[in-house]
């Protein structure tokens, strides 16, 4: 069971010198996959201490007023869609650029000049 609340800011401060991952695992931020492979919840984990804190990054919403699903499908033709919504709640404009940066099943987008502090293991494309 996932902490929250008081609960969750009493963890944090109690782990102070643990790792990020420590603490996100001992907050109870993980699920495991049908695999078996366990993934950790940074994200979830992130939001929550906001709430806990009071603190609300509000839900996106896109056209016709639907909540974001955070998903995207491979169309048949192979592409990827990101879709207007994301890309207006990030202020993308016609022409922005972004280098494709290549991962174990992960695919993310680096806007060209911005700083990458990811530091897992990709490649350029």
């Amino acid at each position: 069971m996932a902490l929250k609340g008081a609960e969750l800011l009493a963890k944090v401060r109690e782990m102070s010198d643990a790792t990020k991952t420590d603490l996100v695992t001992a907050c109870g931020y993980v699920t495991t996959r049908r695999s078996g492979r366990r993934q950790v919840n940074f994200t979830t984990f992130y939001e929550a201490l906001l709430q806990a804190k009071g603190l609300s990054i509000g839900e996106a919403v896109g056209k016709g007023g639907r909540k974001l699903s955070y998903l995207a499908k491979v169309q048949g033709n192979g592409n990827l869609l990101i879709g207007r919504a994301y890309t207006e709640k990030l202020d993308l404009k016609p022409g922005d650029e972004f280098i494709i940066k290549l991962g174990r099943r992960q695919i993310r987008l680096v806007p060209v000049g911005a700083e990458d502090d990811m530091g897992t293991e990709e490649q350029e494309t």
